[in-house]
């Protein structure tokens, strides 16, 4: 995971303001806070050692086997990240913005069903939109000509976003009170389960074209995101592609998660989403729970 495969260590990550332009590097690493490690030597067959330096983590474990022995890795990172993930928490509280979380693989539909939303809700909803991405600022281009306010994330060779990433494009698209933040994470399935950003709830979008089996495949994000939505409905007449069994794997892993069928593409669906979307802007975020990296499900309807 990416706690120990060290993906975004040292990487470039860079803010962009797409209503400016301006592109400003930031620091982002994983170093240690503190200096009390633990050197721990693995014998390999071919007679090569690796050092590995773990340091003191209060919040969790991850478990790796290595030759057949559970080794316990402590989790500092996620640590970090979570303690900065309640400070964006209570900042969206405290403004009165809801949250959420956009996470799924590459080409599931994610840009074009945001892109949607804001065009249909624009006279209902103040949308800002964060893009996450490796690299390009393409999809901040597309939101950007909806009218929408947008910041894009670039984060080099990470493969998702972090809490203190997110706390600086907020800084730089400072959303207006009583509004809606959507966060385009980076398309992956996996490491984003992992991080929460401080955001209200995980929203999982899962195309059609993608196999219906990807909730047991990617159970840790299905089992993080209170909302799935099934994308591309328009492409099944078209497709091998059984929908009661896709939904019945979700259920599976996740009996609360609320599903929504839809079709960016044609519109078919999408009010429901969107009722969903207004009805937890109507909450008071004050009775809102702390939600963390695999939240407690119970307020979808």
């Amino acid at each position: 995971m990416c706690t120990t495969c060290g993906c975004s260590d040292n990487a470039k990550t860079t803010v962009t303001d797409m209503q400016t332009g301006k592109t400003v590097e930031i620091a982002h690493n994983h170093n240690h806070e503190h200096s009390h490690d633990h050197d721990h030597q693995h014998q390999h067959g071919d007679e090569h050692t690796h050092e590995h330096h773990h340091a003191h983590a209060l919040h969790s474990h991850l478990h790796s086997s290595i030759h057949g022995t559970t080794v316990s890795l402590e989790a500092d990172i996620l640590e970090k990240n979570n303690r900065l993930a309640e400070r964006n928490r209570g900042w969206f509280e405290g403004r009165n913005i809801l949250a959420l979380n956009l996470v799924s693989s590459p080409g599931s539909g994610k840009t074009t069903l945001l892109e949607r939303t804001i065009i249909d809700l624009k006279e209902q909803v103040s949308i800002n939109v964060i893009e996450g991405d490796q690299e390009t600022i393409n999809d901040a281009e597309r939101i950007k000509n909806t009218g929408c306010k947008v910041i894009q994330i670039n984060t080099g060779t990470g493969c998702h976003l972090e809490s203190d990433m997110l706390a600086r494009g907020l800084k730089d698209l400072n959303p207006p009170l009583d509004s809606v933040v959507m966060i385009e994470n980076v398309g992956n399935l996996v490491c984003p389960a992992l991080f929460d950003l401080g955001e209200y709830c995980k929203v999982a979008i899962l195309s059609v074209t993608e196999g219906e089996d990807k909730p047991i495949k990617y159970p840790h994000m299905f089992q993080a995101s209170q909302v799935m939505i099934l994308n591309k409905i328009d492409l099944l007449p078209y497709l091998n592609f059984d929908v009661e069994t896709c939904i019945s794997y979700a259920k599976t892993v996740n009996p609360d998660i609320k599903i929504f069928q839809v079709s960016a593409t044609t519109g078919d669906g999408m009010i429901d989403w969107y009722n969903w979307l207004k009805q937890q802007i109507n909450f008071n975020p004050k009775t809102i729970q702390t939600k963390s990296a695999q939240p407690t499900l119970h307020r979808a309807t």
